[in-house]
């Protein structure tokens, strides 16, 4: 089990994320634009800069939904490689069984 202050510190983020998430598209957008005038680009630059580093979707950290593991993490189940055999082995995906030979 992951720590409970990891797992929360990833919950804040995802929050800050969708909170600032229409405000960095919409500088972005400026700074990318190349009708927009040199000067205007430059302070929406420096409005980005001016944000929260955690507010960018690339600090979010995957993580097992069961047990908060950061490594091994499967996105189709949303589940670590662990979790996920354990949850095969004993029947519980529907459509997924652990082979043997």
């Amino acid at each position: 089990m992951a720590k409970q202050g990891s797992i929360e510190k990833n919950n804040r983020r995802k929050l800050l994320v969708k909170s600032a998430q229409n405000r960095r598209r919409a500088l972005k957008k400026i700074i990318s634009s190349k009708e927009i005038h040199i000067e205007d680009r430059i302070m929406a630059t420096l409005k980005l800069a001016e944000m929260p580093r955690n507010s960018s979707s690339t600090r979010i950290r995957n993580r097992c939904v069961l047990t908060g593991r950061p490594r091994g993490y499967h996105r189709k189940f949303g589940l670590s490689r662990i979790a996920l055999r354990d949850l095969c082995s004993s029947g519980l995906i529907p459509g997924i069984i652990k082979s043997s030979w």
